[in-house]
């Protein structure tokens, strides 16, 4: 799996102009599952998530995860996260089909609520507007197969 993280103060998620999720402070996580995925993996990048440490601590070190500030995240899904850039035209090939994506988006969004983050989602294939304001910026690329 892969995942996009970025450190946000809000960020909120539109379908059709109505709100659908919202977060702040915490993180936005753009997510796409691969092909190959597994439950496995989405428990290594939720546990991965929950722990990462981002946020300022009193020294304004980061050295604070999401659950060390009380913060939620705004988990969203994003096939495109699996383009191969090789030509012009980006190919997703090694992304999940979307019965695969689904189901791991899902069971990915649940393993970090159980990691202690509160999380609010996107819809699923839907076409999303996000909205965010960035805090730092701090953006983290995570990809399980590295």
């Amino acid at each position: 799996m892969r995942a996009l993280v970025q450190r946000i103060s809000q960020a909120s998620v539109q379908v059709d102009g109505e709100t659908v999720g919202q977060s702040g402070p915490g993180l936005l996580v753009l997510v796409c599952a691969m092909r190959e995925d597994t439950e496995q993996q989405a428990d290594k990048l939720a546990a991965k998530i929950a722990k990462l440490r981002i946020f300022k601590d009193d020294a304004g070190k980061m050295n604070r995860s999401v659950r060390d500030i009380g913060g939620t995240a705004l988990v969203v899904s994003q096939f495109t996260l699996a383009a191969d850039t090789k030509g012009n035209r980006p190919g997703f090939s090694t992304a999940a089909a979307p019965d695969l994506g689904k189901t791991l988006y899902d069971y990915f969004t649940q393993r970090l609520v159980a990691e202690g983050v509160p999380c609010e989602t996107g819809i699923f294939g839907a076409d999303m507007k996000v909205s965010l304001l960035n805090d730092g910026p701090v953006t983290i690329w995570l990809d399980t197969d590295s």
